[in-house]
């Protein structure tokens, strides 16, 4: 840390949000090396982690890693924390400002 610069931790009370983000791992499956989506689903609070691999990064399995994670977790969060994924975001604006794809938004708004 920079001499001078002041700490800020990242301090969530329980149940307030959730972080949902991708990654790419190469995996061998029955021999053959391929490599896999993995959806990462964690509790900000808890640092409680959920994940689940997928063929490919597309909208409807984003809709049953949530799925999966809310089950697994018992419950859903107020709010998640995402990146700017394509199968959310249709357009990004100046600042936090974003366009929201609606079957995104539906998502959020069952959980």
């Amino acid at each position: 840390m920079a001499s001078g610069a002041a700490y800020v931790p990242l301090i969530f009370d329980p149940g307030e949000a959730y972080q949902f983000d991708w990654s790419h791992e190469i995996v061998v499956i029955g021999g053959a090396t391929t490599t896999v989506k993995v959806a990462h689903v964690r509790f900000c609070h808890s640092r409680m982690l959920f994940v689940r691999a997928y063929p490919r990064e597309t909208q409807e399995m984003v809709f049953d890693a949530h799925d999966k994670a809310f089950a697994f977790f018992g419950g859903a969060c107020a709010r998640g924390i995402y990146d700017n994924m394509k199968t959310a975001v249709d357009t990004i604006f100046l600042g936090r400002d974003r366009a929201y794809n609606r079957r995104f938004q539906q998502m959020c708004g069952h959980y």
